[in-house]
């Protein structure tokens, strides 16, 4: 689960073209940007990177070796039965989809583990969600300042201990493909 804002496009391509064809993994991404653009990014991001992405729907399930994107301007959040669906609350949210919001709700509801990442980004979104994720067991990491556009969401997360470890960019997608051979591959 990987959580960005400001200067994220670019971050995130540098991850996860780094993921193998056959990335045992789901991967869903939350960046901040309006719903007008994010079939724009989508298509983008799948001329970067080896792995299909598509915008995620209501209903969908996370399917390893696919990159869902949160698609419009609701809150991205993960239901008990494991699907995906888009929530308008909380309205009193400023950034839309919230990172916080979807972090929540993974950690809530995903008995498994898995990775949770915060990448660069202004304000705080997605540190309290990110610290919920490693409460629940799952590996945290949040960008380094070094390498972050806007070390706002990252930072944050630091102060908060959320992150298990702080990661230049282009050493997270191999930390992700190790915790993934380590706990997830059987």
């Amino acid at each position: 689960m990987i959580g960005a804002s400001t200067g994220g496009p670019q971050a995130l391509t540098t991850i996860l073209s780094q993921f193998p064809q056959d990335f045992p993994a789901a991967v869903i991404v939350v960046q901040h940007i309006d719903a007008q653009f994010v079939q724009s990014f989508a298509a983008w991001l799948n001329e970067q990177i080896p792995l299909p992405v598509q915008l995620a729907i209501a209903g969908a399930s996370p399917q390893p070796g696919k990159i869902l994107v949160a698609g419009t301007n609701h809150h991205l959040v993960m239901r008990p039965d494991l699907t995906l669906g888009y929530d308008k609350e909380p309205l009193n949210f400023s950034y839309r989809p919230s990172v916080d919001v979807f972090f929540r709700s993974v950690a809530k509801n995903w008995t498994g583990k898995g990775v949770g990442a915060l990448l660069t980004g202004m304000g705080g979104d997605g540190a309290q969600g990110l610290k919920l994720l490693r409460e629940a067991g799952w590996h945290t990491i949040a960008q380094d300042r070094k390498t972050c556009v806007v070390y706002g969401m990252p930072k944050v997360a630091v102060e908060l201990k959320a992150a298990v470890e702080v990661l230049p960019v282009e050493a997270i997608a191999s930390a992700c493909i190790s915790f993934t051979a380590k706990h997830l591959i059987k």
